[in-house]
């Protein structure tokens, strides 16, 4: 049984400006989401499931659903709306910020019956990551409640255009993450990295582990957001900005024992597109692995 690779990819780029999870950077127009894929394969991924929005569904579908990926993999595709939610429950006059990063996971249910990841469909996460998440995943097959996190060097991760958000991961001495906190407004200045709070700065360690929303979880993990999901609409009718976030899920798992979640080291280099001016720098990026040997010229016949 060989694992499944969930990529969200509903979201819209509101910094960047445009539907960048489709922006060619390689050289023959690959997305970062091509290499994703080709990463996902060549690590053992058995099958692509992409969450995304029905607005841009025949984009995605013509693109993925073309012969030059051969045989080695299939694509699914699921769809996050607003207005999927639970049978008695329904938006809340006024609300139009999507329910978040794990409702987004949820819709991937009724296709994904096996350990799979969970990845953004914007970031390059680079080969070592999907391999580790991979060996893991094949780890765990008939298990429940042992998930993980490929944990990335907070220096690894920032942009050289803006401040990014990162979720800080507190590990424990067994390497089992014990919380993620988010952090806003993280930037380097000179030789340090701080993150901003009520107009204060914090320093933060360039070696702290940071989440980039790569989890790696088995099938039961739907039966518990549901269950999640119910009690956070709940306690969050009246709050219309409230994001149903993946690190909240797993906050309530460890905190509960209901699960542990592994960190998985990384020492990979993670580049995207936050910024449009991070685009040039990107496709920099790309060239220099195609030229280092890492990926080919063209990875797609």
């Amino acid at each position: 049984m060989k694992p499944t690779l969930l990529i969200l990819a509903a979201g819209m780029g509101s910094r960047y400006g445009s539907l960048k999870q489709m922006d060619g950077l390689g050289p023959n127009g690959e997305a970062i989401i091509d290499y994703s894929i080709f990463d996902a394969i060549r690590a053992g991924f058995g099958k692509i499931v992409f969450v995304i929005r029905h607005s841009f569904e025949q984009a995605f579908k013509e693109h993925f659903q073309s012969e030059k990926f051969g045989d080695e993999v299939r694509f699914e595709f699921v769809f996050q709306e607003l207005d999927y939610l639970p049978q008695g429950y329904s938006v809340p006059e006024g609300r139009v910020k999507p329910w978040g990063t794990n409702h987004a996971v949820m819709m991937g249910a009724s296709v994904i019956n096996e350990p799979f990841a969970v990845i953004n469909a914007d970031d390059f996460y680079g080969r070592s990551s999907y391999e580790t998440m991979a060996a893991y995943l094949n780890s765990i097959v008939g298990t429940e409640g042992k998930y993980a996190i490929v944990g990335y060097h907070l220096e690894n991760t920032l942009s050289d255009f803006g401040t990014v958000s990162r979720g800080i991961c507190s590990v424990d001495s067994n390497h089992y993450l014990t919380t993620v906190t988010e952090r806003t407004a993280i930037a380097r200045q000179a030789d340090k990295i701080f993150f901003s709070e009520n107009d204060v700065k914090h320093e933060l360690a360039p070696n702290s582990y940071v989440s980039m929303n790569f989890w790696g979880f088995t099938p039961e993990y739907f039966k518990l957001s549901d269950r999640i999901f119910i009690d956070f609409l709940d306690a969050n009718k009246d709050n219309l900005k409230s994001e149903f976030f993946i690190p909240y899920i797993a906050d309530k798992l460890i905190s509960s024992g209901e699960a542990t979640i592994q960190v998985l080291d990384c020492d990979a280099k993670w580049f995207g597109v936050t910024y449009k001016e991070d685009r040039p720098f990107t496709i920099e990026k790309i060239e220099a692995l195609i030229e280092a040997g890492e990926y080919p010229s063209k990875i797609w016949k």
